[in-house]
């Protein structure tokens, strides 16, 4: 069986840090599982899906967020 690799690349533009996101203080709007949980590290906003833990985080800047968060109440990201 041949040996797999994995290669992590980073983005052309990519400004945003490394984290160690392992002793984040993650934060639910709700207790149910499967939740998106965000937490406040090094200055920035890092988001997960509460129900897969161990899949990949999205990191924000505080700019990034504040618009993700003006647009989420305006409805930009509304599936109806």
């Amino acid at each position: 069986m041949a040996e797999s690799t994995t290669t992590t690349q980073r983005f052309s533009g990519w400004d945003k840090p490394e984290l160690d996101l392992s002793n984040a203080d993650w934060q639910s709007g709700s207790q149910g599982t499967g939740d998106v949980q965000i937490a406040f590290v090094e200055g920035f906003i890092a988001m997960r899906n509460g129900g897969r833990p161990e899949s990949p985080s999205l990191i924000f800047t505080p700019a990034e967020w504040r618009a993700f968060v003006l647009n989420a109440r305006g409805g930009e990201f509304d599936l109806t």
